[in-house]
């Protein structure tokens, strides 16, 4: 099993920057593809990012793309995401997942670990 933990969310004003954070525990060597998703509470959850084990690779939602990072250290376990130019729509909360498949999918369905979540609230 692997267990994943997000930490760093938190109230920001538009146009303001947070980093967050995924740490990885348990059998971590299994891990190959991460991803961050995220939900509002009344809307489907919804797919960021994503990341392959070497960090070569990497896939972004398009409203993202140019404002968020997705990094991973593989040495910690633990994979990132700088968000920037924040805006109010981005408010919800982050899950960050993980599975042991190869490739960057987008879909919620292709990941078999799942972080607890950690809110993001961008005020205007």
């Amino acid at each position: 099993q692997v267990q994943l933990v997000e930490s760093g969310g938190g109230l920001v004003q538009a146009g303001g920057s947070l980093r967050l954070s995924c740490a990885a525990s348990g059998r971590t060597g299994s891990i190959y593809t991460m991803g961050w998703f995220r939900q509002d509470p009344e809307k489907e959850r919804e797919f960021v990012g994503a990341i392959s084990w070497s960090g070569s690779s990497t896939l972004y939602k398009d409203s993202v793309k140019g404002r968020f990072t997705i990094s991973r250290d593989n040495a910690k376990n633990t994979m990132y995401l700088q968000m920037n130019s924040l805006k109010p729509e981005d408010t919800a909360v982050y899950y960050c997942a993980a599975d042991s498949r190869r490739g960057l999918y987008s879909s919620t369905n292709y990941y078999e670990y799942w972080g607890q979540g950690t809110q993001v609230t961008v005020s205007s």
